[in-house]
Order: structure tokens, then sequence, then C-alpha cells
């Protein structure tokens, strides 16, 4: 395998990484009960509940101590996201997918994470929204969700080492999910569809596998 795929598989599988410095515990602690009360306030009422001020309150901090963690909504809710997708991801290995075939589990993942998020609508909306509206500063938030999805992708698939063509492969399903998601909150696709979706990109994760050793 080159060495660009080892490194681009072993940062995707690094998705609580990033090149900030580490927090302290009561940092990581502040930062938890900020990413929990834009959670909460965003499940009540979507995008548009999410008020910095009423963050700030709701997680104890001041608001300025709130815009040093995340300059904006935006920030706050894109890393909203991949908290969520962090703890799915935890929920997900604790119960690992039984398919079959490698393609079967990372479908049978995507569709219980998707379910996941279909069970709160208006904060599944708002980090949506969030991502669709963010900009390049907000990159390095974006980058851990990406990050975060691929983790979830591989490890239902239950690689160690993906070549460059399964790691395309896992690229197109992550934006087919994310796609999925878009057309699914504005009312465009409905579940069964959504299904249907995942299932046919998923296919691909067989493609790309490398042939069996002969003997």
């Amino acid at each position: 395998m080159p060495a660009e795929a080892k490194v681009e598989a072993s940062t995707s599988r690094s998705a609580a990484q990033s090149d900030t410095p580490a927090l302290t515990e009561r940092q990581e602690a502040r930062r938890r009960r900020i990413l929990h009360a834009s959670a909460q306030l965003a499940s009540r009422g979507g995008f548009d509940a999410v008020q910095m001020r009423e963050v700030a309150e709701s997680s104890q901090v001041a608001l300025g101590t709130l815009y040093r963690y995340f300059p904006s909504k935006v920030h706050l809710l894109v890393a909203t996201m991949q908290s969520q997708l962090e703890h799915m991801h935890g929920t997900l290995r604790k119960k690992p997918p039984q398919g079959e075939t490698a393609a079967e589990r990372v479908a049978q993942t995507l569709m219980r994470a998707f379910r996941a998020l279909q069970r709160e609508p208006h904060l599944a909306d708002a980090m949506v929204r969030a991502l669709t509206f963010a900009d390049r500063s907000v990159s390095p938030e974006v980058d851990q969700v990406s990050r975060q999805t691929t983790a979830i992708i591989l490890d239902a698939m239950g690689l160690e080492n993906p070549t460059p063509d399964q790691l395309s492969a896992v690229r197109v399903i992550e934006h087919t999910w994310h796609s999925a998601l878009i057309t699914w909150l504005s009312g465009r696709a409905s579940i069964a569809q959504v299904k249907i979706d995942i299932e046919t990109v998923c296919r691909l994760i067989d493609l790309t596998s490398p042939p069996a050793p002969r003997d």
C-alpha cells in the first residue's frame, strides 16, 4: 500500500484529533457543556433556536468564552454534529452491524445513524444547515465531521488498511449519505428512497475490493 494512502487512512480513523492544542480537563468539560446546550436548543427549535447568548447561559459560560471556543453559530453547530457522530460511533461499536458483506454492514450502519438523526429532526436540520452554510473558516470543524463519518464507515467495513480505491468509494458513500440527509430534511426524499440510495452506493465497496489471492 502506498505511503500516501496509509497516511490518509490513518487520518480518516483519527476523527477526534485536530491541530489545536489539547484541552485541559476543565476546558473539555466546558466544551461538552456548550455542545450539549447547543444540541438541546437545536432539538427544540432547529437552527434559528440556537442563539449564542442562550447557549452561553445554558452552559454557564461567559459569552466571550463561548466565542473563544466557537467563533460563530455555524462553527458551533458543525462541532455539535461531530460530537453527535462521535456518540453514534460509540453506540455502533457496542452493537456492530451483522451483515455478511462489507457493503451490507456499511449500509446497515449508515441507516442506523440516519434513524438516530431522524428521531431528532430539528437537531438534524440545524446541523445539516450549518454544514451547508460553512465557509473556509469552518474547514477544521467540517473536516472533523468528515473524518468521523469516514471512521464509522471504515469500522463497519472492518478494514485495517483500505486501498486508495476503497478510500475513494468511502468518500462517495459519505457524500451520498450527507446528500440523502439534505433531500430527506427538505421533504424531497422518503426514508424508503434514502435506504435504496444508501444500499446502492454501498455496492461500490464490493466493486473496489481487491481480488482474493489465488491458491
